[in-house]
């Protein structure tokens, strides 16, 4: 059965976030799909017409496509990793006011990462022990700020990310010792959180 074409916008591509987060929380997926208005099938419409033009002969590229998608970034950056010159674009999206999803691109205006970064202004959200690190509630440098060091691991899927941090058992006693905690998030945005076992 062929996916009907639709227009993809800033509301769309919520859809093809929230696609990605489906497999870790579908109960949050679900409620927030019935907030925007739309229906399962037009999520997988949504979805496969991101894929389309990702993948077609007159693709701008993924940094082109958000554009196309997105409109002019709200945010605009110059950064500096090590000798690289890099650009931070973010925009902001309905769901999640309180958080950018922002694209980083290198030389020549190749996409290094896409992901949730806290937006300008807004609060961090308080993370002091394994239980404050709640799905949605947090984004992968709100994590670092507050456990860091983390020792990332490869994530299952581009999207993914998966970083192991020591978490204080109790933050009140820093004799107390630490348990190894490890945070999953799609796009950055928290999706889990476990104690780490060992493979």
């Amino acid at each position: 059965m062929t996916v009907p074409e639709v227009p993809l916008g800033p509301a769309e591509f919520q859809l093809i976030v929230l696609r990605r987060m489906a497999d870790y929380q579908p109960e949050l997926v679900e409620d927030a799909r019935r907030r925007l208005g739309f229906s399962a099938t037009d999520m997988r419409a949504a979805n496969a017409q991101w894929q389309r033009m990702l993948h077609s002969k007159y693709s701008r590229g993924p940094v082109g496509s958000l554009r196309s998608v997105l409109g002019e970034p709200a945010e605009s950056a110059e950064r500096k990793i090590g000798d690289l010159t890099c650009y931070a674009l973010q925009w902001s999206l309905p769901l999640w006011p309180e958080l950018r999803f922002e694209a980083m691109t290198g030389p020549g205006g190749m996409l290094l990462t896409e992901h949730f970064v806290r937006a300008p202004g807004a609060r961090r959200p308080v993370l002091r022990r394994f239980g404050d690190a709640r799905p949605w509630s947090c984004v992968l440098g709100d994590v670092a700020t507050a456990f860091g060091p983390l020792r990332h691991l490869e994530g299952s899927a581009p999207t993914r990310d998966l970083a192991l941090a020591q978490v204080p058992d109790d933050p009140d006693a820093p004799d107390a010792g630490s348990t190894t905690i490890a945070f999953e998030f799609v796009y950055g945005l928290l999706q889990t959180a476990r104690v780490y076992v060992r493979p």
